[in-house]
């Protein structure tokens, strides 16, 4: 496996260095084992402000700072994984500028035989998710159909937005009439996620979406998600998208939606995304007839969890109070854990996780590469114990009784 990298014009170079992989901030050999092709949908990008490492003959890491032959400066490389893979390696770099890595899921690659690998396994079926099924040249017409139907929606508004503008699926999905939709509903945040897409302070990277700046009524919401459940092919319609904050926050409302969808249909699954930091919302949510509940999750040990969750108003204890209390009520509950190499994969987070699904009932784990910059991460939450590789992690929950694994929300019946 060889080192790829770029020039400051985005050609790529292979060298004569071994490539190198990154595991939190210890850097690694690539061996054969941990690669597998370039899928489809996956994307080559550049690291901004970061050289690369590879290996030498010698097995002695080595910074490529300039590009051989003109003398540019080098640029790592990473790769942008679609749906349905998890990442086992960070790229090997150090920065070289003061800045940070956008918040981008990157993962190692390497050059071998004239063609592109990747560090990562495939843990989903991808189809679903496929980009071969968004951004279709129809789009912007369907869009603009449903929005000349329902003038005066603004959530319709704000998904048409995030469609065209953001390339967000589930917002596309609203308007093709298929799978999963998202229905953006709360405005406000009780936590303040180290990797929030939709809210950054100023001084940090700047988010890739804004955030909903409005608090929907109920009649634009159950006219987004009657339409969807009526029509749509294994519809979801699924609270709590990147471009809002917690739903659970706006519990009355979204009970109130839930209720009046089904006094008119029963078909179709209603999801809702959250922190589950909110007890009482999340109680009201699933008591409304909430089919599935997907609880973002980074860590089941206290000060990881609050490092990267920074909570304003809840613990862990109380998410995990949540999960048990949907699970009491017969909705299914996935975990949506946040996997980045180097922390999760580490011997005492497996253990805590395991500990976590086993004492509340947690139906299945759903994989997502962690859009974040690994350094910025790492210098402010805490890693420790034996890193065992996400391989490892993977076979564990995959051997775990009872438990479901994949990246994706399902249709629940």
């Amino acid at each position: 496996m060889q080192l790829l990298y770029a020039d400051e014009q985005g050609h790529m170079y292979d060298y004569g260095l071994g490539a190198v992989g990154r595991t939190g901030d210890r850097l690694v050999e690539i061996m054969d084992e941990d690669m597998m092709e370039l899928p489809s949908g996956a994307s080559l990008t550049l690291l901004p402000g970061s050289a690369p490492v590879g290996m030498d003959k010698h097995g002695d890491f080595k910074l490529l700072r300039q590009v051989p032959g003109d003398g540019g400066p080098a640029i790592a490389v990473g790769a942008l994984l679609p749906q349905g893979y998890t990442r086992t390696l960070l790229p090997g770099y150090r920065r070289q500028a003061d800045q940070m890595l956008p918040l981008l899921g990157f993962a190692a690659v390497a050059w071998w035989e004239g063609r592109v690998y990747v560090a990562a396994v495939r843990t989903d079926d991808p189809d679903r998710w496929d980009p071969v099924h968004y951004n279709s040249i129809d789009l912007p017409r369907l869009v603009q159909d449903r929005l000349d139907r329902a003038p005066q929606n603004r959530v319709l508004a704000q998904l048409a937005h995030c469609a065209l503008e953001y390339s967000c699926y589930t917002a596309q999905n609203i308007f093709y009439s298929r799978w999963e939709g998202g229905l953006p509903m709360s405005p406000v945040c009780n936590a303040r996620c180290l990797g929030c897409i939709s809210l950054q302070p100023a001084e940090c990277c700047p988010s890739p979406q804004t955030r909903l700046n409005f608090r929907p009524t109920c009649n634009e919401a159950y006219e987004v998600a009657i339409h969807h459940l009526r029509y749509a092919s294994e519809g979801i319609i699924s609270f709590g998208q990147g471009c809002e904050g917690e739903p659970a926050l706006a519990a009355d409302d979204i009970a109130q939606v839930i209720g009046a969808v089904r006094q008119k249909i029963s078909r179709g699954t209603i999801n809702m995304n959250s922190n589950a930091g909110y007890k009482h919302g999340v109680d009201k949510i699933c008591r409304s007839g909430l089919d599935s509940l997907r609880v973002s999750l980074i860590s089941a040990r206290e000060q990881v969890y609050q490092a990267y969750y920074r909570p304003r108003d809840y613990q862990l204890a109380d998410v995990a109070e949540s999960i048990r209390i949907a699970r009491s009520l017969g909705v299914y509950v996935s975990l949506n854990l946040l996997v980045l190499p180097g922390l999760n994969d580490r011997e005492a987070e497996i253990e805590a996780l395991v500990k976590f699904i086993n004492d509340n009932g947690v139906n299945k784990v759903q994989l997502r590469n962690l859009n974040i910059d690994p350094d910025y991460f790492f210098s402010r939450v805490p890693a420790d114990s034996e890193i065992c590789g996400v391989d490892r992690l993977i076979e564990t929950l995959r051997n775990t009784p009872g438990l479901e694994l994949g990246n994706f929300s399902r249709p629940v019946t």
